[in-house]
């Protein structure tokens, strides 16, 4: 099965060389993509510098673009699935594995989750999670435990819906759209490390705001979206 992973990266000079040398040196079967949203350090040129497969946005049009640019290459090269690894450090492609094999038993989407065999730790960091849970157990009838997590692999049918449709982001809201469109979307258990060094794009402002727009959608926009 012929596997890409997509790795979204935004001023990561501090963690994407780490990130895609331990790709090249211990996962050497599958292929990947940096896709750089427009960074403004030296993400790009280290990059370029050592040779890595690159795609770059000419300015930062946010996660959901990037996501989509990688994907678009994905479908347009004949890959059967893809799986999006941050560029900070914290997704482990050790866990790839387990997660193609919960694909294949018929799933759609998998989910890498941190909290399927333990609790979510009960911090106003994880509320957001929890009520996004919460929000797509009552639209859909699923539990999910990590809706928020950005481990996700997609198959065939996946990548090209997701690279023909410009409003198909790597969110939750879409997760909650899919599934009451009978997408069957599973999760596998992982564990993920903190970012290598860096500093998050998410600040707790952006977190709440995030949070809002993700519960907004979720119970009230989805309704009225269309599966083209």
């Amino acid at each position: 099965m012929k596997l890409l992973i997509i790795i979204p990266a935004y001023n990561e000079e501090a963690n994407i060389g780490k990130v895609v040398e331990n790709i090249k040196m211990n996962y050497p079967q599958y292929d990947y993509i940096v896709v750089n949203d427009g960074s403004r350090d030296k993400t790009s040129g280290i990059c370029h510098e050592n040779g890595y497969d690159i795609l770059s946005l000419p300015i930062n049009l946010g996660l959901a673009v990037a996501f989509q640019t990688g994907i678009r290459y994905a479908w347009l090269n004949g890959y059967d699935c893809v799986v999006q690894l941050d560029a900070d450090g914290q997704h482990l492609p050790n866990y790839i594995d387990p997660m193609l094999e919960e694909l294949q038993k018929g799933n759609d989407i998998v989910i890498g989750s941190r909290f399927l065999m333990k609790a979510k730790p009960k911090s106003l960091r994880m509320l957001g999670s929890i009520m996004i849970s919460r929000a797509i157990r009552l639209t859909t009838g699923v539990k999910l435990t990590d809706p928020t997590s950005g481990m996700r692999m997609f198959n065939h049918n996946m990548i090209r819906e997701f690279a023909e449709n410009i409003n198909y982001g790597p969110e939750p809201d879409t997760i909650s759209f899919l599934l009451k469109q009978g997408v069957k979307i599973s999760e596998t258990a992982v564990e993920m490390h903190e970012r290598l060094g860096g500093k998050s794009y998410f600040n707790a402002v952006k977190s709440i705001e995030y949070m809002f727009h993700m519960l907004l959608s979720i119970l009230v926009v989805q309704n009225f979206r269309v599966r083209y």
